[in-house]
């Protein structure tokens, strides 16, 4: 049946910024699939809701609170994830961010924290996992990205410049680790999540997004957790090096930030 393919059953994963959103959303959706997880993120509280969803659903799961821009966090989160599991087969880079600043407020600190955050963490989870992910016979890595990689607006500069980073450090990756392990991303659009609380709370904000995009919806983060799921799973055994977009169908940012021409 083609539905196995979508199913991970003895997996273990990991998945970072899993509090809430889309990575909480894509804990749960790994675990209903069959695999047992480790879910990472600053906040334990909020980890330790999602880790109910994911006994729930029938799976271990390991809950790790820590902060993945601290050297070796990352190292040690694949680290314990190994020994809760005895295995590691699939990595998820969901931790990520940075706020929106006009050009000539962006500072050269505020572009490398952005690197780091998005980049570098990704970047120590993948190698620390990669032995553990060739112990196991192969593997799935998939980071997550964001249209504005891809389309431009204005005040994502440090934003956009290091998830357009990501992107193709997911296709080197890909290339590096082929053909043990798969590396793919999804590059998200507006999801409604915590972030975009600002939106969700006002009805004309959300309708200029809704309008502004072809689907003419603001994304849900199950939305993300599904495309997850399909290129983690069997069902995505002969994709690895690719940018999967989730985005409601944009072009070009949804939301204007309404920042005015320099003058």
């Amino acid at each position: 049946m083609i539905l196995d393919r979508f199913q991970i059953g003895g997996a273990a994963a990991v998945v970072t910024g899993a509090g809430r959103g889309i990575g909480a959303a894509t804990a749960v959706a790994l675990a209903q699939a069959g695999a047992d997880v480790a879910i990472c993120a600053r906040t334990e509280d909020q980890l330790h809701a999602i880790a109910e969803q994911v006994k729930q659903a029938g799976r271990r799961v390991l809950v790790v609170p820590a902060d993945l821009t601290i050297p070796g966090a990352a190292e040690d989160l694949a680290e314990r994830a190994a020994a809760a599991f005895g295995r590691l087969d699939v990595v998820v880079n969901n931790v990520g961010g940075a706020m929106p600043r006009a050009f000539l407020d962006t500072k050269r600190k505020h572009l490398e924290n952005a690197f780091q955050f998005n980049v570098g963490v990704a970047h120590e989870l993948t190698r620390a996992a990669v032995p553990h992910l060739l112990k196991a016979g192969g593997g799935a890595v998939v980071n997550v990205s964001s249209a504005v990689g891809r389309v431009a607006g204005r005040g994502y500069l440090a934003y956009g410049t290091a998830k357009a980073a990501l992107a193709h450090y997911t296709r080197l990756a890909a290339l590096d680790l082929a053909p043990a392990v798969r590396v793919n991303a999804v590059a998200v659009g507006a999801v409604a999540t915590s972030a975009l609380d600002i939106v969700m709370n006002d009805e004309g904000l959300r309708a200029q997004m809704e309008q502004a995009t072809p689907l003419r919806r603001i994304g849900e983060p199950e939305d993300v957790a599904a495309a997850v799921l399909y290129l983690v799973s069997p069902a995505a055994r002969y994709v690895t090096g690719k940018v999967l977009e989730v985005d409601g169908g944009i072009d070009r940012p949804n939301l204007d930030l309404g920042l005015p021409d320099l003058s």
